[in-house]
């Protein structure tokens, strides 16, 4: 792979990473099912979980999902809730001519309706990623959260 190739395979993981972000808090599934792997497996176990504590504020959303075609969007909205994502501090390694693995530093903010138990979740911590190109561009194959904060105000 020249440099040129790397380079380009990195910007085009930042990008879909972006779109994720993007498409996740606009709960746009169709976006989030075309950037990921079709035998993608998608780790949240522990992402509402404050490690310090052991709280975890959304237990319902320790999941495993297997597969593009599992993602599932409107959940959050049907709720009430509001979600913002922030994705900073890109680790990007290109591991091989189609793959590639990522850690992001990130931000999250759930504003929750008015009645539930706080108003607003945060977390912070890190993305783990890996990545395959595919015939149609460059894909999250696997995903899982590591928190270092969560709170709930």
């Amino acid at each position: 792979m020249t440099e040129p190739e790397r380079l380009a395979a990195i910007e085009a993981v930042r990008n879909v990473k972006a779109a994720y972000f993007r498409g996740v808090d606009t709960e746009d599934g169709d976006l989030v099912r075309s950037i990921l792997a079709a035998d993608c497996r998608l780790d949240y176990r522990g992402c509402c979980a404050d490690p310090k504590s052991g709280i975890d504020f959304m237990p319902a959303m320790n999941i495993v999902l297997k597969g593009r075609d599992n993602w599932v969007s409107g959940a959050f909205a049907k709720a009430g809730i509001t979600s913002v994502h922030q994705g900073h501090q890109a680790e990007i390694e290109v591991t091989g001519p189609g793959t590639a693995r990522a850690t992001w530093a990130m931000t999250d903010r759930l504003f929750m309706p008015p009645g539930t138990p706080f108003a607003l979740m945060q977390g912070f911590g890190f993305y783990h990623e890996t990545y395959v190109r595919e015939q149609d561009g460059w894909k999250i194959a696997t995903l899982s959260i590591e928190r270092i904060r969560v709170e709930a105000l």
